[in-house]
């Protein structure tokens, strides 16, 4: 709420009172990140197969009654559908997948070998060089 009273300006106070006066009216209530974390994943998986058959009248009571908002078990419900949809992947993909990473990471391993060499070789180079100076003094090059 304070993000929001920062966002608009106006006082916190006042967006409290007006999100409490539209709950009863059947307002739409901003459901926080506290509220929806009381709950952990396997309850809210129960409450979205619980709800799954209800129409929105059934639903708004069943919600009352465990004390939620219809606004919360939709977006779980979306989750849920969204993490089923997306989270089929093949062995053999998976397989794949890693043995592409792996090869990655070692081609990235080599060339970070490769320059670490080059550094090491510049740094030692520059000591000599100044050491060099250091005895003979600078001297143009012919």
């Amino acid at each position: 709420m304070s993000a929001l009273a920062r966002e608009t300006g106006i006082a916190e106070g006042t967006l409290y009172r007006w999100r409490n006066a539209a709950k009863p009216n059947g307002g739409t209530v901003v459901v926080t990140k506290k509220q929806s974390e009381k709950h952990s994943a396997s309850q809210k998986f129960a409450i979205v197969m619980e709800a799954v058959s209800l129409n929105e009248a059934e639903l708004a009571e069943y919600c009352r009654k465990k004390g939620l908002y219809p606004e919360q078990v939709k977006a779980w419900r979306a989750q849920a559908e969204k993490a089923m949809a997306g989270g089929v992947v093949s062995a053999k993909e998976l397989r794949e997948a890693v043995a592409t990473e792996k090869k990655r990471n070692q081609e990235l391993e080599r060339e970070l070998r490769r320059k670490e060499k080059a550094l090491a070789e510049t740094a030692a180079l520059l000591t000599l060089r100044k050491k060099a100076a250091a005895i003979w003094g600078e001297g143009e090059d012919e």
